[in-house]
């Protein structure tokens, strides 16, 4: 399968007043998996379908494998099909009249390509996603992890340089999807193919990517491994988009070399915290944030931490979501079932310096 590098430059999508996507860079190397991660309205859609030729960018360049295939300033537009990418859709876009086979080598036929030529290459996609003895089945007669194999197989027939996917798991039930988003997965290691994938789920982005584009506003607001984006979002936005739900407002001391920097947060509460962004700022407003996952609460009188109060519990068979209230403030904490953490029980919680992190607005 052929493999492409793909660049993105200065991008912008206007729809009237509105500004859907500002400014964008993004470079993604050849076999890369790059995702999209934002809420719905951040414009990650809408740079995907910019990159597929499907809306018009209001300035900017992409560029696929060397090619320009579109340029603004110069009026330089290439239809999506010469572009050398596929597209799978979040509906799979499967016509329900046509059988497998045509429905995957639709794309042939769009390209002018006659049936027996593309035999070959639509036999080896079906196969490739577990469909090979489907070719002849009415698209209408499939599930939806069928149909979405068939998407796929559409995309992997043609052999395009770079496969764009725009929320192709969403529409599936959850069971469904985590079996197919290991089997994508597995496909991609095994074809080592170009990808560009756009979702809202973080798990999904953390389980399939080389690396996370994090979308707010049109704009890209950090990027990087899933490692690295989970260890140290920069921002608030980040940080709550990815889980860590406890981020409290704070003073934030000055940081001196590599010591944890003192955060003192509402009800005069003084915390430990890592800031990686900064070297020598002095005493400022700002926030912290850690996960739910590392904080350690205590029933013992004498314990070290924050004295509080577990409020509320929300039980989720392996896990339980403890809600702890200490004075103005409320966090939550993650722990196996505990029979000592029942409501109203008085605690200590802690959360170790490095677990918890100085966040930008």
């Amino acid at each position: 399968m052929s493999v492409a590098s793909l660049q993105v430059e200065n991008l912008a999508v206007r729809y009237g007043p509105v500004l859907a996507v500002d400014a964008v860079d993004l470079s993604v190397e050849k076999g890369e998996h790059v995702t999209l991660l934002g809420p719905s309205g951040c414009g990650k859609t809408t740079t995907l379908r910019a990159i597929a030729g499907l809306e018009t960018p209001s300035s900017g360049r992409i560029v696929v494998d060397g090619t320009v295939a579109c340029d603004a300033a110069l009026g330089l537009r290439l239809p999506p099909e010469r572009r050398g990418l596929s597209m799978v859709f979040q509906s799979y876009a499967i016509w329900p009249h046509m059988t497998v086979f045509e429905n995957v080598g639709f794309g042939f036929r769009v390209r002018g390509i006659g049936r027996e030529k593309a035999r070959p290459a639509i036999e080896r996609a079906l196969a490739l996603v577990d469909l090979a003895g489907f070719a002849d089945r009415p698209a209408s007669r499939l599930s939806g992890g069928q149909q979405q194999r068939v998407a796929l197989a559409r995309a992997l027939a043609v052999d395009s340089k770079v496969i764009l996917f725009d929320e192709p798991l969403s529409n599936l039930d959850a069971q469904l999807r985590v079996a197919m988003r290991a089997e994508l997965s597995d496909l991609r290691r095994r074809l080592g193919f170009t990808a560009i994938y756009v979702t809202h789920d973080q798990e999904e982005a953390f389980a399939l990517s080389d690396r996370i584009v994090v979308m707010r506003g049109g704009r890209i607001e950090q990027q990087g491994t899933p490692a690295e984006l989970h260890r140290a979002p920069r921002t608030r936005f980040v940080a709550g988009f990815l889980g860590m739900t406890n981020i409290l407002a704070a003073e934030i001391g000055a940081k001196v070399g590599t010591e944890p920097v003192e955060a003192r947060i509402a009800g005069g509460v003084l915390l430990q915290a890592r800031d990686p962004w900064r070297n020598g700022a002095a005493v400022r407003e700002g926030a912290i944030g850690f996960r739910p996952v590392d904080v350690r609460l205590e029933t013992a009188t004498d314990a070290r931490g924050v004295s509080g109060v577990v409020t509320r519990s929300l039980y989720l068979g392996d896990v339980v979501h403890y809600y702890v209230r200490s004075g103005p403030i409320e966090i939550c904490a993650h722990d196996r079932p505990r029979e000592d953490l029942c409501e109203g029980r008085a605690v200590r919680w802690r959360v170790a310096a490095d677990d918890c992190l100085i966040l930008r607005e």
